[in-house]
């Protein structure tokens, strides 16, 4: 009696061993890795345990010369979403997600955390606070599945080790200067010296050049962990509290300098442009006073030229007449010849 009950233990046993436990599913968002006696199938290998001489190797893109020798790294033989499929007691299935998620940056399994602590070039420590878009590569799932024991892990220390050092070294590129070097005296400073740039300004408002930065400095993190960075979203750079309240109060004086520059510039230009203005008016006066004068000349000259002296004294005796009706009283001089009266009263 004994003697049949275990044997049908025994057949309960390798019924659910081989036949139900043999059974999997692999979900749309999964791609499921087939490992015998630990050991996984191979791109350009048969299904067995024997290498292949045209093995498959992973693509080493974003890796330096040094590193392609250190991460050669397989391409593996996948199982697609559906099911159910089999597989046999000996072999073992690796589900991996290959579906796009999001992660802290501030996510660390040994300890926990609000922020990401970095120095800036100014010696300021602040915190930095996003999130990490990431998603596994189906054609790195060696480096995922067997290369190191937490990718995630590794991705993470990568990428921020990657983000202290930008930001311990980052300068703003379009500077900080309010005024520009031609309006300076020669005597004087620099822009620069004027408006020295502070370093959390920099960041706050160069965020996207650090992302694009981090994106492109972590695109070797697909060869190394099997790990794709899709995007860095960095939402927060926040100093300390007082020297939040310092930062502000540079703020506002470099505000306050730079509207009382803009507000300088503006009354200059209208003191030139009202000045302008008054040179013109002055120059049309002169020439509207020289203008008959210079006609009277003309006139003056071509009678003399045309009647000689004679039509030139007529017609000065001729525009005294005006002049005499307007008089009250008319003074002879002992010059007089004749030719009429030379003075008015």
């Amino acid at each position: 009696m004994s003697l049949l009950l275990f044997i049908l233990g025994v057949l309960i046993y390798t019924l659910f061993k081989v036949i139900i436990s043999a059974l999997y599913t692999v979900k749309p968002n999964e791609r499921a890795i087939i490992t015998s006696f630990g050991r996984a199938v191979r791109l350009g290998e048969p299904d067995s345990s024997a290498m292949h001489p045209a093995e498959v190797l992973a693509t080493d893109d974003g890796l330096s010369p040094d590193e392609r020798l250190r991460y050669r790294f397989p391409r593996l033989r996948t199982v697609g979403p559906g099911g159910p499929y089999f597989k046999w007691p000996w072999q073992q299935v690796h589900k991996v997600d290959i579906a796009t998620q999001s992660i802290d940056l501030t996510w660390d399994p040994t300890k926990s955390q609000r922020t990401i602590e970095a120095v800036t070039k100014d010696n300021l420590t602040t915190g930095v606070a996003g999130q990490i878009r990431f998603r596994v590569s189906e054609n790195h799932l060696y480096a995922y599945c067997f290369g190191v024991d937490s990718p995630l892990e590794h991705v993470m220390g990568y990428f921020v080790s990657v983000l202290r050092e930008r930001i311990a070294n980052f300068v703003d590129p379009k500077g900080q200067s309010l005024i520009d070097a031609a309006d300076l005296p020669q005597s004087g400073g620099t822009a620069i010296d004027l408006s020295e740039g502070v370093s959390i300004n920099d960041l706050r408002k160069n965020l996207p050049l650090i992302k694009d930065y981090m994106e492109q400095q972590c695109r070797a993190t697909a060869g190394r962990y099997g790990i794709e960075l899709d995007a860095a979203l960095i939402t927060q750079i926040d100093p300390p509290p007082e020297v939040d309240r310092a930062l502000s109060a540079i703020n506002s004086t470099r505000n306050q300098v730079a509207a009382d520059i803009s507000t300088a510039r503006a009354d200059a230009e209208q003191q030139i442009t009202m000045s302008k203005r008054a040179v013109e008016i002055a120059r049309n006066n002169a020439q509207a006073e020289v203008a008959p004068l210079s006609e009277l000349a003309a006139t003056l000259s071509q009678i003399k030229a045309t009647g000689g002296q004679a039509a030139l004294a007529a017609y000065v005796r001729n525009m005294r007449i005006p002049l005499l009706q307007k008089a009250r009283r008319i003074l002879l001089t002992g010059t007089d010849t004749g030719r009429g009266p030379v003075g008015t009263a």
